[in-house]
């Protein structure tokens, strides 16, 4: 069995370069999450203009992460409202096969 090689990627965060390895069809997902990580520390940058290094990166992790929770929060919200209304139908189902 052989192991394919995974591809290595550089990217570029807060003016340093990281050789990353990436799953073979998983580059422009890191592609993406590098773009939003950028742009979140430009948004905190923007923010806290006196932040600098670890401290800044830090910050903006955590933003992301409260948005994470946020949205995983609006999903749950999103799918116990949809199971909800999928048990409402099929009780509704039951009962008029039910009356027949």
């Amino acid at each position: 069995m052989t192991l394919q090689a995974q591809p290595i990627n550089v990217v570029s965060i807060l003016g340093s370069d990281y050789s990353i390895k990436a799953p073979e069809g998983q580059e422009q997902t890191l592609a993406k999450a590098v773009q939003m990580l950028n742009a979140s520390l430009a948004d905190t940058k923007r923010l806290y203009p006196t932040l600098i290094g670890d401290k800044l990166l830090v910050l903006a992790a955590l933003n992301l992460c409260s948005r994470q929770v946020e949205l995983q929060d609006e999903h749950q919200q999103t799918l116990e409202r949809y199971e909800a209304k999928v048990t409402a139908t099929v009780d509704a189902i039951t009962r008029t096969i039910a009356e027949h």
